[in-house]
């Protein structure tokens, strides 16, 4: 696993769970409280047994904590570089959605060694979209579901996201656009604030 897959795990852990919360998962997982380099590459099974520790402390399901670390990716204030990578794929949520299939590459220009799920968009009957997730690790469907909640409000839109399908390297997230207007979306410039 890339190092900032398990650098993401452990920041979102302390911001949002506090720094005990992180200090406990590593002792459990065997991991240096000092946590992961950003760069590195670490085994799978590290991961899973970091998740794991971190469903038994948090009491919460591993969905709902993947589901919650998609959120945190796209919301922390200290993550706003990437909210804004995110953000420049679309001036609407539409907009984004339909340039899910380029992220992958996109990602690869920033971070060569970084393996992101293949993403494939498909409009559904009920007016919505299915976008299928083949590879990545196992949950990242979950990540992306927080992502993309985080993202429709960001944007301002009215969206209902679920896992609709699962199976060995693959899943499906089904969005459905109640109103891609809901409410004002935050602020976003293509120049940065300085």
């Amino acid at each position: 696993m890339h190092g900032l897959v398990n650098r993401a795990i452990q920041r979102f852990l302390c911001d949002t769970h506090g720094g005990e919360c992180w200090t406990h998962v590593a002792r459990v997982a065997g991991v240096d409280p000092g946590g992961f380099e950003a760069m590195l590459t670490y085994e799978d099974e590290l991961t899973e047994t970091v998740l794991e520790a971190a469903v038994a402390r948090l009491d919460l399901p591993r969905e709902m904590i993947l589901e919650d670390l998609g959120t945190y990716l796209v919301s922390h204030p200290d993550l706003e570089a990437l909210r804004r990578l995110l953000r420049f794929g679309g001036e609407t949520f539409v907009d984004f959605l339909f340039s899910l299939d380029d992220l992958p590459e996109r990602a690869r220009l920033a971070v060569p060694d970084l393996e992101l799920p293949e993403l494939e968009l498909a409009e559904d009957t009920e007016g919505g979209v299915a976008i299928r997730c083949r590879g990545g690790w196992p949950g990242v469907e979950y990540v992306l579901q927080g992502m993309l909640r985080a993202l429709a409000d960001d944007y301002g839109a009215l969206a209902v996201l679920d896992v609709i399908e699962r199976g060995p390297g693959q899943a499906t997230v089904s969005v459905s656009l109640l109103d891609t207007a809901f409410h004002k979306g935050r602020s976003f410039s293509l120049v940065a604030d300085r």
